[in-house]
């Protein structure tokens, strides 16, 4: 790993894609919460302990890896009408502050690019945990992520009318990030 001064003092960590998930809540006909996960994840951290401001992450999500328990809905979900995996195959996010919070939690904005669409967005952070070595002598840390959009800001508009008002799919979107990375 170079030393630049953005990452000076920097560990280089991989995601474990068999051991990180990437899932989202939304609101479906305004009465419950409809959930769905994404397995392909990957990219990498380079975390500087001591100043945590000094650390970037990168990772993509392979869309193809969704799964909402319910094949017909994963297809239209991969359709052109959302994520249009065949044009979009990958969610990818680019960090561009992290900063600490009082009680100690990390706040890490960049940008998520979604469906050929970029914004900044900001995730709230828990960890990373303490290094932790496994029984193969790797070492790991972890951490929790959570963020919400608005699905509509990324392009994915598509939605239905309800007989009794409202809408089929709710517009703001939850994102919760489970992580495992291993020090490369």
């Amino acid at each position: 790993m170079s030393t630049t001064p953005q990452n000076a003092g920097a560990s280089t960590w991989s995601i474990d894609p068999v051991h990180s998930i990437a899932e989202f809540r939304v609101k479906h006909m305004m009465i419950s919460s409809v959930r769905g996960q994404f397995t392909g994840v990957s990219g990498t951290l380079a975390y500087n302990e001591s100043d945590a401001a000094q650390s970037h992450v990168e990772a993509t999500i392979d869309v193809s890896t969704l799964d909402t328990h319910d094949a017909q809905r994963d297809a239209h979900l991969k359709s052109s009408d959302f994520f249009d995996a065949e044009k979009f195959p990958r969610f990818s996010f680019k960090s561009t502050r992290v900063t600490r919070r009082a009680n100690g939690a990390l706040t890490v904005a960049g940008t998520l690019t979604m469906h050929g669409t970029s914004k900044e967005v900001e995730f709230q952070v828990e960890g990373p945990t303490p290094p932790t070595k496994d029984p193969w002598g790797n070492t790991r840390i972890g951490v929790a992520a959570t963020t919400k959009i608005n699905r509509k800001d990324f392009g994915l508009s598509w939605n239905a009318a309800l007989e009794t008002g409202g809408v089929l799919i709710g517009e703001d979107v939850s994102i919760t990030l489970e992580l495992e990375f291993v020090r490369s």
